[in-house]
């Protein structure tokens, strides 16, 4: 930050977090178990995807991440998602609070809050893991425009079965040889593109 080192971390995990204008101390809870039980490290006889950053006694370096919560309009990135800042410094300090309470406190390090800030990471593999809380209920007043009418066309596509998915379910004749069981390839019009 402003050309001075304020953290490090040796062997663990970088995580990058993004905070969400519908996150809880539910999906906080969530993801500070996830974080430190995530199996990406090997175990003392190499065997892949064994030991957690717990188990391994490895750090923790956190960076707050609001541009994880960008929705692109365009080519224009639009982070109206994302917690607003105020609200979003609580929850990250409360964040780290429970990672430092749930493992060993000297092993949580952080960014700073809010600054602008040169991040180097030196992933090992290179492994990198998305994790997403489990999905919360949405206030509709906080969807985009193009949000409101992708849900609205889904809705459609669930009420209404297409024609070809109604010729399907119609009855068919023993007799007709161009009747098809289905079995060849016919690919239902409900599945997503």
């Amino acid at each position: 930050v402003g050309g001075e080192q304020i953290s490090s971390i040796g062997r663990g995990l970088c995580v990058l977090l993004g905070i969400s204008l519908e996150d809880t101390q539910r999906e906080l809870e969530h993801m500070v178990r996830k974080i430190l039980n995530l199996r990406v490290f090997e175990d003392e006889s190499g065997k892949h995807w064994s030991k957690s950053v717990m188990d391994k006694q490895y750090e923790v370096l956190c960076v707050s991440q609001f541009t994880l919560q960008c929705i692109l309009k365009g080519n224009k990135p639009d982070y109206h998602m994302a917690m607003p800042t105020e609200q979003a410094e609580c929850f990250y300090n409360n964040f780290l609070e429970q990672l430092r309470k749930a493992y060993k406190p000297e092993l949580i390090k952080d960014g700073k809050f809010g600054a602008y800030m040169q991040v180097h990471i030196q992933n090992d593999g290179p492994v990198t893991i998305e994790l997403e809380s489990p999905a919360a209920t949405v206030d509709p007043k906080q969807l985009t425009k193009l949000e409101k009418q992708q849900q609205r066309k889904e809705k459609t596509r669930t009420k209404v079965p297409s024609e070809s998915s109604r010729e399907r379910s119609a009855p068919r004749n023993k007799d007709d040889p161009s009747a098809s069981s289905g079995a060849e390839g016919d690919v239902s019009s409900e599945r997503e593109p």
